[in-house]
């Protein structure tokens, strides 16, 4: 879960389900199949008590805004909002006593806004076709907060399309040299295992519109041949959708910090699994 700011929007599950929903929505699907659809889709989400009400937030902001809020959602939002069960998150992630006044205020005024209908439903956009921000086989670098650099590798675009997507690999490169050509090739992925987190590789597909929301400087330090085409229609590999600059940082930060009193997680894979062909 990155979040940049106290908002209800702050943060990359909110932001990637409702740009999910209202995807789908432009494309002329209903509500009620857009809703199912997305909870199908991000079970694992839900199943983290961490972010799950991130989720819950942006579907009812968006069944709201197309004047259909659903009853049983809506009792829902009211009931974690009420129960203080959200700053009962921000509590357990560490987050200081100002951001979580800021964040209860906040709270309050969505589920006032959410309470009163909506005098007109959002209408059906038209599709804006976008390009993905990097090229299959980039490897991108950027620096962690104590000067290291970490890398991640680019293993599909996907062009002409309303979302720009990149897949995008991150890895446990965490070092004082710049990573070469070999250090991106002979490294792992990374695998969380930290908070709801159980051995599951950070390998997910990125949307071009969102993906600049933190500023981080990222750069292109080397290119790899990735021999392997990846869709982003089939659903057997598994990879999440979501992310911005800020996921490439926070992750494995996060993660290299559970591990200074944590094992390691068990499960290893490398990068060439994923860009050679057996």
């Amino acid at each position: 879960m990155g979040t940049w700011g106290t908002a209800i929007s702050s943060n990359d599950t909110y932001a990637d389900i409702y740009d999910d929903f209202f995807a789908l929505y432009n494309d002329g699907f209903e509500v009620a199949e857009i809703s199912k659809r997305l909870i199908d889709e991000n079970q694992e989400i839900l199943n983290d008590p961490d972010d799950s009400n991130n989720f819950w937030f942006a579907l009812a902001k968006a069944q709201w805004e197309c004047k259909q809020l659903d009853i049983q959602l809506y009792d829902r939002v009211k009931k974690i909002i009420e129960t203080g069960t959200d700053l009962e998150v921000w509590n357990r992630l560490d987050a200081d006593e100002k951001d979580i006044k800021k964040r209860k205020v906040i709270l309050d005024k969505f589920l006032s806004d959410i309470s009163t209908e909506r005098p007109k439903a959002k209408s059906r956009k038209k599709k804006i076709i976008r390009q993905p921000l990097f090229e299959k086989g980039d490897c991108l670098t950027f620096q962690f907060e104590n000067g290291n650099y970490g890398g991640a590798v680019v293993l599909e675009a996907i062009k002409d399309t309303e979302y720009g997507l990149n897949l995008i690999a991150l890895t446990r490169i965490n070092q004082e040299q710049k990573p070469s050509t070999r250090d991106f090739e002979n490294s792992n992925v990374l695998v969380k295992s930290f908070g709801a987190w159980a051995d599951s590789p950070d390998i997910g597909w990125y949307n071009a519109k969102f993906f600049n929301r933190g500023n981080i400087k990222i750069e292109i330090a080397v290119k790899v041949d990735v021999e392997i085409d990846y869709d982003p229609t089939d659903s057997s590999t598994k990879f999440y959708y979501g992310g911005s600059d800020i996921h490439l940082i926070q992750i494995p930060t996060l993660q290299f910090e559970f591990e200074k009193t944590n094992d390691r997680p068990s499960k290893r894979l490398t990068v060439k699994e994923f860009i050679k062909k057996k």
